[in-house]
């Protein structure tokens, strides 16, 4: 699953074995990690192997053929292949800034009025090249938005068609928060990704001849691997507790409305970004830090010493100074 890039460090070294600071700097600088962008047009991280598959399904709604971008951006369909292939050549022989790419691309007369599109800091025209596998985020120079070939990074695979992406982005979104609803695979690959829902169910409905299976959850109807049913059955609660950045993935993937994971009580504080205490999954209160001490509040206040201690460890490893907690 992809990582927002704003609290990326926190959410994945939060996961890693042996977090330390600045691993996910270091692996995206390494090429090891495509920043690009994705899921709700915002800026993600991701994996080089899987990141053409939620950019192909990005790019199927053709969002630069509407009405709207062609009068606005003077372009028509047929003149995005050949603007394309300009990027694509620009980027060939390293990073650019987005003024630098401008200067290049509008060498071409009939790209000549595209230095505002190209420079506009909120990006909205980059968008359909990084999509289309064009250009993605580079390490930035001096606080520079900077700009690359995604071909860089280790095990770029390109862009799948979307019917071979779709299946692979069902599958991953299940590995990772199954199971969960139909709604919920709307949520993430329509919502955010704009794959549209025919397509969505269509994905659901072939995948569930073989792969997919219908478990009842509490009362709800809901999709898992088939190969996962028996783990999922025999894995018991442990009262492991997360502490886990605002808007974390985790939180994304099944949205802060989905109750099984967020409380209704806690939904407004979560959607507008506060650090949840997960246990066992489920957003059971918020933490902070202020300075070196680290405060935790639960509903009901009921965790274990041992179990702060070895969150508040490993929140102390993820950002690479000592943390103390209350009552500790």
């Amino acid at each position: 699953m992809p990582s927002w890039s704003g609290d990326a460090e926190l959410a994945i070294g939060s996961r890693m074995r042996r977090p330390h600071l600045g691993a996910v700097a270091a692996a995206f600088a390494e090429g090891h990690l495509v920043k690009t962008f994705a899921f709700r047009g915002s800026m993600n991280y991701l994996v080089p192997e899987d990141a053409g598959i939620y950019l192909a399904l990005r790019a199927v709604g053709r969002q630069w053929e509407l009405k709207s971008w062609r009068e606005f951006y003077r372009l028509e369909p047929a003149d995005w292949p050949v603007l394309r292939a300009v990027v694509r050549d620009a980027l060939s022989s390293g990073p650019l800034s987005q003024r630098d790419l401008a200067d290049v691309v509008v060498r071409d007369a009939r790209f000549s009025h595209l230095t505002g599109a190209l420079t506009d800091k909120s990006c909205t025209f980059l968008k359909p090249f990084a999509w289309q596998g064009d250009l993605s985020i580079a390490p930035s120079r001096d606080g520079v938005l900077m700009l690359q070939s995604p071909t860089v990074a280790f095990g770029w695979s390109g862009i799948p068609e979307p019917e071979d992406a779709g299946p692979r982005a069902v599958r991953a979104y299940l590995s990772a928060y199954g199971p969960a609803s139909a709604d919920h695979l709307q949520y993430w690959l329509g919502d955010g990704l704009s794959a549209g829902r025919k397509r969505i169910a269509g994905w659901i409905v072939r995948m569930l001849e073989d792969e997919i299976v219908t478990i009842d959850v509490e009362g709800d109807a809901l999709l898992c691997h088939a190969d996962h049913v028996d783990e999922l059955a025999s894995e018991p609660a442990s009262g492991v507790m997360h502490l886990l950045p605002g808007l974390d993935p985790w939180l994304l993937g099944a949205g802060t409305a989905d109750v099984h994971i967020v409380p209704p009580d806690r939904r407004g504080e979560i959607t507008r970004g506060a650090n949840p205490v997960l246990i066992d999954g489920r957003v059971e209160g918020t933490w902070k830090v202020t300075e070196d001490l680290l405060t935790v509040t639960t509903h009901d206040g009921a965790f274990s010493s041992d179990t702060l201690e070895i969150a508040r460890g490993r929140l102390a490893e993820v950002l690479g100074r000592e943390i103390h907690s209350d009552g500790l």
